[in-house]
């Protein structure tokens, strides 16, 4: 049994793995070019791991700054993994691994049980996913800090890793439900955005397509229920005759 739940994680983390691995790799070269050593990379992935956020800290810590700023500035980035706990299957993980499945609940990991499709997974098979998860971005990380000094610091081409990770992931989640207008809604925010504030692109973005889903989700409840057609009354007999 633990043989097969670790065997369907890998394979539901495969194509997870081929963007957090290079994006790891660029994230170890920037701490090492940063004046870091080796191993802090290793220690971030592996402690804090928090995907966009710990690219700002590099610069945050190579900047000594104070740590009532850092703290405020991971409240900030991090605070959508609040609302990610509201759906994530985590009653499924036995009640020792939930303190590991909570530190460990990513975007990719929130992403790969999205829309239903981890419903009858094990416990197990959940845990083995994002141990995986992690361990692409840890192993990405060290592997560039390791040889962070023969490579060059700009690498182009591995930012668009993670872009490209969340329109695969977002095609995976649109063939499971085939919910057409939630993609629209999202373009259309997008374009919206892109048209009135190119300066704040990604918080308007964001806010009118969280606008537009609760929208949404009002007219859908606002329907009324169709009315129950109701069963013919039945010939009472009465006395001499039918009576209704």
């Amino acid at each position: 049994m633990r043989t097969r739940d670790f065997t369907a994680a890998a394979a539901d983390t495969a194509s997870v793995g081929l963007s957090l691995f290079p994006l790891g790799v660029s994230f170890g070269v920037l701490m090492v070019h940063a004046g870091l050593d080796w191993w802090w990379a290793t220690v971030f992935t592996a402690v804090i791991y928090a995907g966009s956020l710990e690219f700002l800290l590099v610069g945050l810590v190579a900047a000594v700054t104070p740590l009532g700023q850092i703290a405020a500035t991971a409240l900030l980035v991090n605070l959508r993994h609040v609302f990610y706990a509201l759906s994530f299957p985590l009653r499924q993980v036995r009640p020792a691994g939930r303190v590991y499945a909570t530190f460990a609940l990513t975007d990719e990991a929130y992403a790969l049980t999205a829309g239903g499709r981890a419903r009858d997974w094990s416990g197990a098979r959940i845990l083995w996913m994002q141990v995986l998860c992690q361990a692409y971005w840890v192993g990405g990380a060290t592997a560039g800090a390791l040889a962070g000094a023969l490579v060059p610091v700009t690498l182009h081409g591995l930012e668009f890793a993670l872009t490209a990770l969340f329109v695969v992931l977002t095609i995976d989640a649109w063939r499971d439900l085939r919910d057409l207008p939630t993609p629209l809604l999202a373009g259309g925010s997008f374009a919206a955005a892109a048209l009135l504030t190119p300066g704040s692109l990604l918080p308007v973005a964001m806010g009118l397509f969280t606008a537009s889903l609760l929208i949404r989700y009002a007219l859908r409840h606002r329907r009324p229920a169709p009315a129950v057609p109701q069963p013919a009354s039945e010939p009472v007999v009465c006395g001499s005759g039918l009576e209704r």
